[in-house]
């Protein structure tokens, strides 16, 4: 009976309102990894710097250091690590997410959009400061390196973002139906991409029976873009980013319908049995 009515907004009211709640949940979802934000960031970094030394250290034992592209060595490991973790962990916060049923949505501002675009939004920022924090100390303490064309490239790790959000919200429509199916596929897909993401050898290398097994996925299709907008001397004839980016377009349209009829059918009590 004490509560104002609430006056109703404009768009522009509206999407503000909606903004500032986006980014409190972003907020709090980059400190749901850690209490401490900047040790969250520096744990991923710290990831990140063990799978490109991983790497290096395979490449260089296994004498496949002559089959990359001519160039930084270690900056050909990292586009295919960067983009590859940030899929897979922009995959890995929209399934874990905050489901229709989580008590979270109790809160009048809060819905599953929210909750789904500050998850991606989150896994972007921490992948994105890692990425420039990496970089930096490696160009300044190291040696200097030179991107051909940094926006496009960066644009390929916003793609391999974009598809890893578009394929969680798929597995997150699902997810409520189907638990467990949707946990190991996550898991399975995560540690598949280990290899059919490419970012241990360049499409132009490989002979076509084996590029078949491959060019299904949009990240292979990121990894090597992201590599000929990198390297001068590379140029991707067998991949393309308007592949990935439809394939990513498509998946959300397959989601965001997935999604809404979910929560429309959702319940707490969905779980007791289980």
């Amino acid at each position: 009976m004490f509560e104002s009515t609430r006056k109703p907004q404009s768009g522009f009211g509206t999407a503000i309102a909606m903004s500032e709640v986006i980014y409190h949940s972003i907020v709090r979802s980059v400190r749901k990894t850690h209490n401490n934000a900047f040790m969250a960031i520096a744990m991923n970094m710290l990831q990140m710097v063990i799978f490109v030394m991983a790497f290096y250290v395979m490449f260089s034992v296994l004498g496949l250091r002559g089959a990359a592209i001519r160039g930084d060595f270690l900056l050909y490991i990292m586009t295919g690590i960067f983009l590859y973790m940030t899929h897979a962990k922009t995959l890995a916060a929209v399934v874990g997410s905050e489901g229709p049923a989580s008590p979270m949505m109790l809160h009048a501002p809060m819905n599953t959009i929210v909750s789904i675009c500050s998850a991606a939004l989150g896994a972007l920022y921490i992948q994105v400061l890692s990425l420039v924090m990496i970089l930096f100390i490696y160009h300044v303490a190291f040696t200097p390196i030179t991107i051909d064309q940094p926006f496009p490239a960066f644009g390929m790790l916003l793609l391999a973002w974009f598809t890893g959000a578009a394929l969680g919200l798929v597995l997150l429509a699902i997810k409520p139906w189907f638990p467990t199916f949707v946990t190991i596929f996550s898991q399975i897909y995560q540690r598949a991409n280990m290899i059919a993401s490419g970012k241990m050898f360049v499409a132009n290398s490989l002979p076509g029976f084996m590029l078949a097994m491959f060019d299904w996925n949009p990240l292979f299709h990121a990894i090597d873009q992201s590599r000929g907008y990198t390297f001068l001397n590379y140029n991707p004839r067998y991949t393309s980013w308007e592949y990935g980016f439809w394939v990513g377009v498509v998946l959300v349209m397959i989601g965001l319908m997935g999604e809404f009829y979910t929560r429309r059918h959702a319940s707490v009590s969905w779980g007791a049995r289980r």
